[in-house]
């Protein structure tokens, strides 16, 4: 099993979200962050005095997926968070030795 954790433009959230639950990927943690990469933030200007937010909102989606569902889950959220833009987010992937579903006590891919 895979863990992914995408972190993306908040205005793209419901697009991957619903591709995702199209998808049959039903579980998942979504929580708002803030943070910066290569944009290094926004320059603003507000009456007459410029300041920089260097600290962006994004969204952080956490899923746990089967191997084999892997990549075409990634490709979901690439196609559906993209914009082009600098500042479109990002994909971590790492593996998950186990899951273990309390209510059931199921464990593995059962538990996914």
């Amino acid at each position: 099993m895979k863990r992914i954790i995408a972190v993306i433009r908040e205005e793209r959230f419901e697009h991957v979200k619903t591709a995702l639950l199209k998808a049959g990927c039903e579980g998942m943690n979504v929580s708002t962050v803030k943070g910066r990469g290569r944009q290094l933030g926004i320059k603003e200007s507000y009456r007459g005095s410029s300041y920089c937010i260097d600290l962006i909102p994004k969204t952080r989606i956490e899923l746990i997926v089967n191997k084999k569902d892997l990549e075409d889950i990634i490709d979901i959220i690439i196609e559906n968070a993209r914009t082009g833009d600098v500042g479109d987010g990002k994909i971590f992937v790492s593996d998950v030795e186990e899951v273990i579903r309390i209510r059931t006590g199921e464990r593995g891919s059962d538990a996914v």
